[in-house]
């Protein structure tokens, strides 16, 4: 039997999830999809280890999801993709019997429409079935000054937790560059989250809704880069869970629900410290990225002789080669290569047989 449902989780059930994670010491990986190759590849890994998992697109995912070629001057299309997307990952986790957090990832201030397009889908969604399409969004409003960035959120938090939506922030910023946002230069002090912030986010936030999750920057970098170039200090989220728990007089509890930005090529080490101070959710993209291109390449180089041309190959002249440039065969053997580097992202989080009931 399992702990979590099977299916697309909101709310409460959510946060069951998250305080799962922080009692048994693991945090969920959130898996970055653009395609029905990798939002299949997370389901059957999430299947294969029985946990549950965090699938999530960005406004780039979703437009590709939809398709390149289509105009998105308005995020249109990155709104028809996460729709599409969403209603896939809703079927597909009930066949794979898995338990699914369905999350949008950074929306900056000036690409807001997207989240505003899909809210205004979801309230429609919500009256029909009875919930919404997606578990939470992320708002990421770091650019802003900080009394801008909550005061927004605090917006758009009375409007998702009226059909049960949880809201991701984001304190600080991430370096590096993703999906078009260049952060690369950014001024390092602001890659450093203070206590005080994330005790006046909360403060603001957790009486609209306790389905709240907060990206605080400990010097996290988006991208992977050789050891010692990234300055990672867990440490500040130690500080700011023992000072948020202190200011509500909960002391010695997590009472915050920490993300791992930016997380590719950090150490095991440091990912179980930040597990330890209440870090339940860790975004996984890049080295899924790799991972893919590493299956498409090494099948290509593999069978270099076979995908050359239609008709011949070693085997003989007028042997066709069909079965060999299939693009089934090709995708799949980048799915195989996802999921075996999912496997260890999972397992690097502690994140194993988390959905069994007697674990």
């Amino acid at each position: 039997m399992s702990k979590f449902r099977t299916g697309v989780l909101f709310g409460h059930e959510v946060n069951e999830v998250y305080a799962d994670a922080k009692t048994h010491q693991y945090a969920l990986p959130a898996v970055n999809v653009v395609s029905t190759s990798t939002v299949n590849s997370v389901m059957e890994t999430a299947a294969k280890l029985k946990s549950p998992v965090i699938v999530q697109l960005s406004f780039g995912g979703g437009h590709f999801y939809a398709g390149k070629s289509l105009p998105n001057e308005n995020l249109q299309a990155s709104v028809a993709g996460c729709i599409s997307a969403g209603l896939h990952v809703h079927k597909m986790a009930e066949m794979y019997g898995v338990s699914v957090i369905l999350h949008t990832d950074h929306c900056a201030l000036k690409n807001i429409t997207w989240i505003d397009q899909l809210l205004d889908f979801q309230e429609a969604y919500y009256a029909e079935h009875g919930h919404p399409l997606y578990s939470s969004h992320m708002l990421d409003l770091s650019e802003e000054l900080i009394e801008e960035n909550i005061e927004i959120c605090q917006r758009y938090l009375e409007r998702m937790s009226k059909i049960n939506i949880g809201l991701e922030i984001e304190l600080g910023i991430t370096g590096g560059e993703e999906d078009g946002v260049d952060n690369s230069d950014v001024d390092s002090s602001k890659l450093y989250t203070q206590p005080s912030e994330v005790h006046y986010a909360y403060d603001k936030l957790i009486g609209i809704s306790d389905n709240v999750t907060v990206a605080a920057s400990f010097g996290n970098v988006h991208g992977v880069y050789k050891p010692g170039n990234v300055k990672l200090q867990p440490i500040i989220l130690k500080n700011s869970q023992a000072f948020v728990a202190e200011k509500i007089g909960k002391p010695d509890t997590k009472p915050v629900s920490f993300v791992f930005h930016g997380g590719s090529g950090s150490s095991p080490d440091e990912i179980t410290e930040a597990i330890g101070y209440g870090v339940i959710k860790m975004n996984i993209d890049t080295d899924m990225q790799w991972a893919f291109n590493e299956g498409l390449r090494d099948y290509y180089t593999e069978f270099k002789d076979y995908v050359a041309t239609q008709i011949g190959n070693p085997d003989g002249d007028d042997q066709p080669n069909k079965k060999y440039y299939d693009p089934r065969k090709v995708l799949r053997n980048g799915e195989e290569r996802f999921v075996k580097r999912l496997e260890e992202c999972f397992a690097d989080l502690n994140c194993l047989k988390r959905n069994e009931s007697q674990h």
